[in-house]
Order: structure tokens, then C-alpha cells, then sequence
């Protein structure tokens, strides 16, 4: 049987090294054959990433470029996706049947997963791993994958290019030279 798929979902708006980091402890803990990264667009339960998509899939490309394990999956930036889980990860067993997933989140996503659409049904559609993330605990039941929290986030990372402050150690510098090209997050 085929190794599983890890599916990394998210804005990446943007990317950084934390995602990365998630990324790789994910590929040795959980023994993926590859990570499927999945930049959600703009749907209509959550605000609308600053980054427009383009860019936002642009720096991601960039960020993964290299890894030949990672692959971009733009079905969520379609105009008619609806950026659901469990419509995205419907869709991929469609795509690849027979193929088994495991869904990567972040211990503050998991903490609130009795929130999103069909929940229970996306437990059914795939395993899940939870890491860790700074000020959240893990949930004792969670499979989880082994790595220390890093302190990034990309709405930390916005708002300091907002202030002028150096964020070159949170991001890929093919990452960070783009967002200065292009003047993201100014």
C-alpha cells in the first residue's frame, strides 16, 4: 500500500518557516510519501487573506522550490471552490481513489475543528496530526508530530513589515525577497 499524503492547508499570506518546519517534522514523523500544500482563496466564513492569491501561490512556490516531496494543490483558489475541508479533501479522493491523507493542523485549529463543516464526516475522509503551537495544549487523544513550537506567525510577520522591523529570520529568502519586489504587506 502507498504511503500516505500529508495535506498542509492554509493562506500562507505568508508562508513562513514555521509551516516549513511543520512541513518536514511531518515527513519523518508520519513517514508521508509527500506534503500537498493547500492555499485556501477567499471564503466567505473567515476574512479574506491580505495577499491576494496569485502572490500568496507565488511565495509558496518559491518557499517549496527545491523539495521534491512538496506539491502545490490549487483546487481551493478556484472561483468556484468552496474553500470546505471536507469539500477540498472530497475532491482528492475523487482525484487519487485509494490514495490515504492525513490532515496536518496546528494545535489552534484542532482546538476549534468542532467548528468547521462537517466535521466528524473529515475524520472519516482522513487521519489527522496535530502539532504544537505556542499558548495551546495538545489534545491527549491527537496523534501528533514532534517538534518544538517556533514562535512565527504570518500575522505577526505582516504586521511587522507593516513597522519596518526585520523578518528575515522568519521567512525563506526567496520569500522575502518577493514580498519586497512586489511591496506585500507594506
Amino acid at each position: 500500500m502507498a504511503r500516505p499524503v500529508g495535506i498542509l492547508g492554509g493562506t500562507f499570506d505568508p508562508v513562513h518557516n514555521a509551516h516549513l518546519a511543520i512541513a518536514g517534522a511531518a515527513l519523518r514523523a508520519l513517514d508521508l510519501q509527500q506534503i500537498l500544500w493547500l492555499p485556501t482563496g477567499a471564503p466567505a466564513y473567515r476574512p479574506a487573506p491580505v495577499a491576494a492569491a496569485a502572490h500568496r501561490l507565488a511565495m509558496l512556490k518559491l518557499a517549496i522550490a527545491g523539495e521534491p516531496r512538496y506539491m502545490v494543490d490549487e483546487r481551493e483558489l478556484r472561483p468556484e471552490a468552496s474553500g470546505l475541508t471536507f469539500d477540498s479533501l472530497s475532491s482528492l479522493h475523487k482525484d487519487v481513489p485509494g490514495q490515504s491523507f492525513i490532515l496536518l493542523l496546528g494545535a489552534d485549529q484542532y482546538a476549534k475543528r468542532a467548528s468547521w463543516h462537517r466535521w466528524t464526516d473529515i475524520e472519516k475522509l482522513c487521519e489527522i496530526a496535530v502539532v504544537a503551537r505556542p499558548g495551546f495544549k495538545l489534545d491527549a487523544k491527537a496523534r501528533t508530530i514532534p517538534m518544538t513550537p517556533l514562535p512565527v506567525s504570518a500575522s505577526d510577520i505582516r504586521e511587522r513589515i507593516a513597522r519596518g522591523e526585520d523578518v528575515s529570520a522568519m521567512l525563506p529568502p526567496a520569500v522575502l525577497a518577493y514580498l519586497r519586489e512586489k511591496g506585500l504587506y507594506l
